[in-house]
């Protein structure tokens, strides 16, 4: 039997939470990014971006609502975090 990789809420806000950030429980994929995203710094917008990356990057099937809250609210967010600090 084949088991698939695969990225859900829990996965999301366990990877947030890994990286310091806080989550509050029970939180909804776009509420744990939209959470994540304030007060970034540096470090906090390469940590986040990194996260990114490797979720994006991997073979492992995203549910929908992770992707969309991916797509709206951390890509936005770290785009415009590069923009105003370059």
């Amino acid at each position: 039997m084949m088991h698939a990789d695969l990225i859900d809420q829990d996965d999301l806000i366990g990877k947030l939470r890994a990286l310091g950030f806080e989550t509050p429980s029970g939180a909804t994929p776009e509420q744990a990014c939209s959470h994540a995203v304030r007060g970034l710094n540096d470090s906090r917008a390469m940590a986040l971006k990194g996260m990114v990356v490797s979720i994006l990057g991997s073979s492992a099937t995203i549910l929908p609502a992770v992707r969309q809250a991916i797509d709206q609210q951390l890509l936005p967010a770290l785009a415009a975090y590069k923009q105003s600090h370059t």
